[in-house]
């Protein structure tokens, strides 16, 4: 337990009880928070006002207006209400995971004494580029949204060196790269199961999984157009997708307009049936071409199971030997299947666990936690690094947006 027990305030948009890799990172910094003496408070958006003590401290929800096209996701913008609430709450440090429609909250935190810090989820010029900007517009418009993040909070922190480069492009220097980490004990090889497999496939069938939310900015499709392309090229492959979203009922249309073999299952919330499918399958698929950490493929990669990533994400720096990088087409994701599928089964099995245990969630909370628990650069902490240097803060030291108006140092891999 920490000398210092802190409030750490959470906040964010864009989290739903069947939202994916967001929800899962804040419940594993919340239940990290607080198994280590600090009191966490997460605030979220929701259809009505809740305030409950969970194992991951206590959350409040706030009512929060529906996104439109989103498929359910919440925004919170009753400002005042944010305020009041932040207010009340009296956090020691406030942590946002919105760099968007929430940015207001780092200059509230400045006027009140409070040490923020931002946590970029997203890359935002890919985010806008999955929206149909070009690539200049989208570096532009992404460049001032940053700069103006960087300046709203005492620090930005990223998942990986891949997310904190459009930062690092601005010279922004009070930057941290910070990993997040699967649950390695549930997640595990041996949740292989024969009858799971059965259930999807036939034993000569490859069995593929995407475990995504079904959203335009994770590119869902570009499965189907490689199960498309696996089949034409002779592959008796079948899909199962884990995962819900706006795109679900137009991909659904495709399967059954194309004929192909693909099985909906929506959100699964046993963290044990997902760890099921995904260790039973022979191979995963993550087509998202902006994961700046990919917590989806990492759980695939825990569980023993081999992953084709997209070659635009943070994941071709990942998987290594454990995956296959594919180009963003049904083509490049059909390459990269058939290549984990060529590879000896116990091969591909033990070669994909490796990875998944460099990102263990207890040090990946830990790197966070020191962001907090040490001094901030600044007046109020540490001296501003001088330009060009890289100090390193050692984990081991703490023991889908809407715009509004409004030195790095790393934590290091647990390994």
């Amino acid at each position: 337990m920490t000398a210092t027990p802190l409030r750490i305030v959470r906040i964010a948009n864009f989290v739903t009880p069947v939202s994916g890799g967001l929800r899962t990172a804040l419940r594993h910094l919340g239940a990290g928070y607080l198994a280590a003496g600090h009191e966490p408070v997460l605030v979220i958006p929701g259809p009505h006002r809740r305030d409950e003590l969970t194992d991951q401290g206590r959350v409040v929800t706030l009512p929060g207006r529906v996104l439109p096209a989103s498929g359910g996701y919440r925004v919170l913008t009753d400002r005042r209400a944010v305020e009041r609430e932040l207010t009340a709450l009296a956090p020691d440090r406030l942590e946002v995971s919105d760099r968007t429609t929430l940015r207001w909250t780092g200059r509230w935190a400045g006027a009140n004494g409070v040490r923020s810090a931002m946590v970029s989820h997203e890359n935002a010029t890919g985010l806008l580029r999955t929206r149909g900007l070009p690539e200049p517009l989208a570096r532009s418009l992404a460049d001032r949204l940053n700069s103006r993040t960087a300046a709203a909070y005492d620090q930005i922190i990223c998942t990986t060196a891949w997310a904190a480069a459009e930062f690092r492009r601005l010279g922004v220097r009070h930057l941290v790269e910070a990993p997040l980490g699967v649950d390695l004990e549930q997640l595990q090889p041996w949740r292989h199961d024969a009858t799971v497999r059965a259930r999807y496939a036939e034993p000569a069938q490859p069995l593929l999984v995407l475990c995504s939310r079904l959203s335009p900015e994770k590119r869902p499709g570009l499965a189907l157009d490689a199960l498309a392309e696996l089949r034409r090229r002779g592959q008796d492959a079948v899909l199962v997708v884990a995962g819900t979203g706006p795109l679900r009922e137009r991909l659904e249309a495709r399967a059954r307009r194309d004929r192909l073999p693909v099985r909906f299952l929506g959100h699964l919330a046993e963290r044990a049936e997902l760890a099921a499918l995904l260790a039973s399958a022979d191979a995963t698929v993550a087509p998202g071409p902006i994961e700046t950490f990919g917590l989806a493929a990492l759980e695939a990669l825990a569980c023993g199971t081999p992953v084709a990533v997209s070659r635009s994400s943070a994941l071709s720096a990942i998987v290594g030997p454990a995956g296959a990088v594919a180009e963003d087409s049904g083509t490049g994701f059909a390459d990269a299947v058939e290549d984990l599928l060529a590879r000896p089964e116990a091969e591909r099995r033990a070669a994909a666990r490796a990875p998944a245990e460099r990102y263990g969630r207890a040090a990946a909370v830990a790197g966070v936690r020191c962001v907090h628990e040490q001094p901030y650069p600044g007046p109020a902490g540490v001296a501003v690094p001088p330009a060009g240097a890289v100090p390193t803060v050692h984990a081991s030291l703490a023991g889908g947006a809407v715009p509004s108006d409004d030195g790095v140092e790393r934590t290091g891999s647990p390994r």
